[in-house]
């Protein structure tokens, strides 16, 4: 049984920032690329940045390049995301996501964890 576990969201201010974190539980081998989603209300989900487990490349959302980091620990199937330079419009929902069959648009993830909530004020 597979699960994504995230962790680190909350409230910050505007130009604040935060680091998501989660932990990938009852995956034998590491999946080829993961990533993290967001869902404000209202709106579609969409792909925020994504990274090839392999060869360490990343991929971002137009609207978070340069302010938004994604990071994989090489020990461990865990997955982080910086954001910086924080804005009212990245409030949402933030899903972590393994095994996304188009990494590079990042979409179409196998796995997917629960949420977690940044608000933006």
């Amino acid at each position: 049984h597979v699960q994504l576990v995230e962790s680190g969201g909350g409230s910050v201010q505007a130009g604040g920032s935060l680091r998501l974190s989660c932990e990938v539980i009852g995956l034998v081998d590491s999946p080829r690329c993961m990533g993290w989603f967001r869902q404000a209300p209202g709106k579609e989900r969409e792909g925020v940045a994504s990274i090839y487990t392999g060869d360490g490349s990343t991929y971002y959302a137009d609207s978070v390049t340069g302010r938004f980091t994604i990071s994989k620990d090489n020990t461990k199937n865990n997955l982080h995301l910086q954001l910086n330079s924080l804005k009212p419009e990245d409030t949402a929902m933030y899903y972590c996501a393994a095994d996304l069959r188009f990494c590079r648009d990042i979409r179409s993830p196998t796995y997917w964890g629960q949420g977690t909530q940044v608000t933006v004020s």
